[in-house]
């Protein structure tokens, strides 16, 4: 097995960051198998401003961290685990129960906690306001104007159990909202998220209990709109 060390670099929502990441290859079968370590995003260093937000506290932000940083341990894990399956448990494969199809199905999570939540903690600690530019003009010849976005947007956000989104769907060729009750369900084929909004307890517990329409009026007050209106323009429509 070789292992070997090297740094990369990515963009994510309008900000760059170099990061270490480990290679690891196997050999199996005579075949090499190639596994990279993903490595969570340090947000206190790329979007420190996800600390100094009124309505959202550092404690919440804290334990937050800590969940998405979960997610990316039960990634790697799920990986190794594929890595090293035996042809033995390919060959038990079985829809009621198997091996593969619990690592299968559990990935997708843990895959959906990362990405949801570099989406959300990538778009939060702005000064709020409403969007500008490309963004708006979008949003009110698909809605009629912001206000009634704003109005399907709370609602959706009201009534999912653990996200709602804004994506731009290619094939109806227009913004939709969305409903996630899971990291990992009700995924919409051929559209991009551009906005993200956590409405899973552990983003607002500490700070507001129950009352979730409180932590949605502080999201809206710290979403940072520019980083939105840039990964809508990035898609170059």
């Amino acid at each position: 097995m070789l292992r070997r060390d090297f740094l990369k670099v990515i963009s994510i929502l309008g900000f760059s960051l170099i990061f270490k990441i480990k290679e690891v290859k196997a050999e199996k079968g005579g075949k090499t198998m190639a596994f990279v370590e993903y490595k969570p995003i340090n947000f206190k260093e790329v979007r420190p401003q996800l600390w100094q937000m009124d309505g959202i506290s550092q404690k919440t932000m804290d334990e937050h961290i800590k969940l998405y940083e979960g997610y990316v341990a039960k990634y790697n894990e799920c990986m190794k685990l594929l890595e090293n399956l035996s042809d033995e448990e390919y060959n038990k494969a079985n829809a009621t129960y198997s091996l593969i199809r619990s690592i299968k199905v559990d990935i997708t999570r843990a895959i959906g906690g990362i990405k949801n939540h570099e989406l959300y903690f990538g778009h939060l600690g702005g000064k709020g306001g409403k969007p500008e530019g490309k963004l708006l003009e979008q949003i009110e010849r698909d809605f009629g104007s912001y206000d009634r976005f704003l109005k399907e947007l709370k609602a959706t956000a009201m009534a999912a159990r653990g996200w709602a989104w804004v994506a731009y769907d290619y094939n109806f060729k227009r913004l939709f909202i969305a409903i996630g009750d899971e990291q990992n369900t009700f995924p919409i084929w051929n559209a991009t998220p551009i906005l993200g909004i956590d409405v899973f307890e552990h983003a607002y517990f500490i700070d507001y209990g129950t009352a979730r329409a409180k932590y949605l009026e502080a999201f809206f007050n710290s979403v940072d709109w520019k980083v939105v209106e840039k990964s809508f323009e990035s898609l170059k429509l």
